[in-house]
């Protein structure tokens, strides 16, 4: 499969962000593929954001599920910055996106130590939010936000977490709801 990659040591400005996408077919669909390196820093989270929101927007995502997708992607970028390389000398965050007519797949890997993701049980939200807790949610936020979500882990060789977002796929009154707890809070809390 042909890729775009774009690498960033570090992240100076956003001209740095100019790929150009490879068509490619994937199980018979037209697809483009994208790909961004960068540095696990918290400073490059911003680069990633931008690189994610510009893409849904192309794919034909409205304001709403762009800031959705840009935020559970941002969720596990977070996360490989201040958990995959704990106690290892730091290495890259490795974004991958896959559009096509149906679906927008984001898949964020990293080398690092790795999790058991089936630790992290749902949260109940409302004690949560009682308690004016920060952090935690970030697996919750993930699955709450996007449409599927895969975690793949070997640790120190590859980590990833693939999400997907179908284009004109509707959601239940109740994920919507449960979204819009989430995004209020979020806000609230930056």
């Amino acid at each position: 499969m042909k890729s775009t990659r774009v690498e960033t040591k570090p992240y100076k400005n956003s001209e740095q962000l100019k790929p150009k996408a490879r068509e490619t077919t994937i199980l018979g669909h037209h697809a483009k593929k994208y790909r961004l390196i960068t540095p696990s820093e918290s400073a490059n989270l911003e680069l990633i954001r931008d690189f994610i929101g510009k893409l849904a927007y192309r794919a034909g995502f409205n304001g709403d599920h762009v800031s959705k997708i840009q935020l559970a992607a941002d969720e596990a970028c977070t996360n490989v910055v201040h958990h995959a390389y704990e106690d290892i000398p730091a290495g890259p965050i490795d974004v991958e996106i896959v559009v096509n007519r149906d679906k927008f797949q984001i898949t964020v890997s990293d080398k690092g130590v790795g999790f058991d993701p089936e630790k992290f049980a749902q949260p109940d939200m409302v004690e949560y939010l009682s308690k004016f807790k920060k952090g935690g949610l970030g697996i919750h936020l993930i699955h709450t936000l996007m449409d599927e979500v895969t975690f793949k882990i070997e640790p120190l060789r590859k980590n990833s977490v693939k999400m997907i977002k179908y284009v004109h796929k509707p959601e239940s009154a109740d994920k919507l709801r449960q979204q819009e707890i989430i995004l209020r809070e979020t806000k609230k809390r930056r």
